[in-house]
């Protein structure tokens, strides 16, 4: 129990469809909200629950009967659709919003970045900025200065430290903003999908930082929609769905969830005019043969794939207009087309194939992620980690001088 530093219970938020109750408040009205939420949040334990007799019309809950415990050191990602609740619960652990009903017990520090321009205010430098963000977390400014140097160079904005950040762009903006929440030693950290504002680079930078705050004993919540980021970062996952949690998951099953909310998962062929579609495994071949049947005749049926790998990224694809073009005979309104992918090279793990079909002019038929397929063992007995060196296992020669 000890180790359990956020704990939500019986969670539920409830929005008037078309309220501004979550406008953008002043800097003093802020301050307020500060101090008064351990009064609301007391109030909140000894008021009556919703009523259940609302016009759903009016109404939207952004989460309801939310439960789930995070342990001390656990990198977590928040994952879900757009709209399933995510920085909604964000918000309410990080006390910004409060719950309509239940609770949530956070037994520590939170630092948070969720969404450009919260925490900073515009009409402060990026200096004082920091020393406020240090003092709202509860430290000195003696504690404070001695990771000012730090936060500076982490966020790359040593020439405008002195300038109020209104006049920062949003990439600056983020980079000062992530720097604070993740130096000034939270024993929590909070962060939103905030980081697809920065550029690559940066981006690496982050992820690296968020890694090493969790080696050091720290826990770190992410949301984000990038599955490779979820899976190479996180070693726990919590699944939202319309407001409802499932979890904590083990990553890949709630990967799994998420990516099954679209029926990704499924193996099927689903639209004509293609009926049949098939891949075969043959040593270092893959063969993916498709019968077709149109309306029309035509001369050369072009069949176009891609391979990406089990999170959706492409890594090869073809069509018959990238090679020498071959027209049947006779022209044909059915028939079968057939294409062998010579060595792929594909480590252990599962695969995602996308399809379309046309006449080399006109697309008739095309269908992203119709058929998932399992390479084992197809070019090493050797189980790789496919996380650290990718799904593609290169042949090479080495050469000693």
């Amino acid at each position: 129990m000890n180790d359990i530093v956020i704990q939500v219970e019986n969670l539920g938020k409830l929005y008037r469809i078309g309220s501004a109750e979550d406008r953008d408040k002043t800097f003093r009205e802020a301050l307020v909200g500060m101090v008064a939420a351990p009064f609301r949040r007391i109030r909140n334990a000894f008021s009556r629950p919703v009523s259940n007799d609302l016009n759903p019309s009016e109404f939207i809950w952004a989460l309801k009967d939310v439960n789930f415990e995070v342990k001390r050191g656990e990198i977590v990602g928040i994952i879900g659709r757009n709209g399933a609740g995510k920085s909604t619960l964000l918000k309410i652990l990080s006390r910004i919003t409060e719950p309509t009903e239940g609770r949530a017990r956070i037994r520590g520090r939170i630092g948070s970045l969720l969404e450009v321009g919260t925490g900073f205010h515009s009409e402060l430098t990026g200096e004082e900025n920091i020393y406020l963000s240090g003092t709202i977390l509860g430290m000195s400014s003696n504690e404070i200065s001695r990771k000012f140097n730090e936060i500076v160079t982490f966020a790359e904005v040593e020439k405008f430290i002195n300038t109020p950040v209104k006049y920062y762009s949003s990439g600056m903006y983020m980079r000062l903003a992530f720097a604070v929440a993740a130096h000034l030693e939270p024993e929590i950290l909070l962060v939103d999908e905030v980081l697809a504002v920065g550029d690559a680079s940066f981006q690496k930078k982050c992820l690296g930082k968020m890694g090493d705050v969790a080696k050091e004993g720290r826990t770190v919540l992410f949301v984000s929609h990038n599955m490779n980021m979820i899976a190479s970062l996180c070693n726990k996952a919590i699944f939202l769905c319309e407001g409802n949690a499932k979890g904590p998951l083990s990553v890949m099953e709630g990967i799994n969830l998420y990516l099954g909310q679209s029926g990704l998962n499924e193996i099927v062929f689903k639209a004509k005019p293609l009926n049949r579609a098939k891949v075969q495994q043959k040593g270092d071949i893959i063969e993916i043969v498709v019968e077709y049947e149109l309306e029309k005749e035509i001369k050369m049926p072009v069949l176009g794939f891609i391979i990406s790998d089990y999170f959706g990224n492409p890594i090869c694809g073809s069509n018959l207009i990238d090679h020498p073009q071959e027209q049947l005979v006779n022209p044909t309104h059915k028939g079968v087309v057939k294409v062998i992918v010579e060595h792929p090279q594909l480590l252990n793990g599962t695969y995602r194939l996308s399809l379309w079909f046309g006449d080399g002019i006109e697309n008739f038929f095309g269908d992203k992620d119709c058929m998932i397929f399992d390479v084992l063992n197809m070019v090493t007995k050797r189980q790789l980690p496919i996380d650290k060196v990718g799904p593609v296992f290169p042949k090479c020669r080495w050469y000693f001088q």
